[in-house]
């Protein structure tokens, strides 16, 4: 029985190994990439980092404005997040089988939350570009849009698996509508409500970088005009930047999970 059991897994595995290798194959036709080339190209890549792309005195003076760019970066992403959990939690709730009104309420907030998860950050830069131009104001409100979508699924899905059964309690004593919501559900669900919120954070760093390029604005910008200017001992100094602030704040994210659930 477990000899047949371990088979079958053996199988599957097999299976799912040949499927991707023939799904990698049909991509390689169709997009006529050279493997050989490919791989051969990497010790080049790997020689002109090691020789170009690492920061050196000159650079290193470039670190106030550097480290300016970064905290201006990470004020919008944590503002865009916290106002975009706060529209957030309005929309699941209001979509929530647990504390939807229910009917074309929850649909209409469904809707809405899907329309903003399912277009890209990067999609919204270029879009509100058109509107607010190469400022902060766009990638904020581009990170806003991102995470206003992405936070209301993921609230909306964390609220339906609180129990049903304390709500019921609750409306059977009389309590109203906003007294189950406060007393009942918000504080079941509140550890997991944090934790999107920080991941959502984490994440929209991570975007601001890119949404900087596109909008001219935050360490994005300065990356993208020193590395087109040459100057790659400064564009490696704000990568290793990003990659310590990226790290702290991990950091400290993990930590409040562990001390929150």
């Amino acid at each position: 029985m477990q000899d047949n059991f371990f088979a079958r897994k053996r199988l599957k595995t097999l299976l799912y190994c040949a499927l991707l290798l023939a799904i990698t194959l049909i991509a390689i036709v169709i997009t006529n990439y050279n493997v050989i080339k490919g791989f051969t190209s990497i010790p080049k890549a790997a020689e002109w980092a090691f020789n170009n792309f690492y920061p050196n005195e000159k650079a290193l003076k470039r670190l106030p404005v550097i480290i300016s760019s970064l905290t201006e970066t990470v004020l919008v992403s944590i503002a865009a997040t916290a106002v975009a959990a706060l529209f957030a939690l309005i929309f699941a709730i209001a979509g929530s089988h647990t504390t939807g009104a229910g009917g074309v309420f929850s649909f209409v907030s469904r809707s809405i939350a899907t329309v903003f998860r399912n277009i890209d950050v990067s999609a919204w830069s270029m879009i509100l570009l058109i509107s607010f131009g190469q400022n902060v104001l766009t990638g904020y409100f581009a990170l806003f849009f991102g995470s206003f979508g992405f936070l209301t699924r993921a609230f909306t899905e964390s609220i339906d698996e609180v129990s049903s059964s304390s709500v019921e309690a609750l409306r059977s004593t009389g309590a109203g509508y906003f007294s189950i919501i406060s007393q009942s559900v918000i504080p079941a669900c509140i550890p997991q409500l944090i934790s999107w919120i920080l991941f959502m954070m984490e994440t929209n760093i991570r975007q601001a970088t890119l949404i900087g390029i596109l909008t001219g604005t935050g360490i994005g910008f300065l990356f993208s005009l020193y590395y087109k200017s040459l100057n790659f001992s400064a564009a490696s100094l704000i990568v290793l930047v990003l990659v310590l602030a990226i790290f702290i704040i991990e950091s400290v994210s993990t930590y409040i999970r562990k001390v929150i659930l």
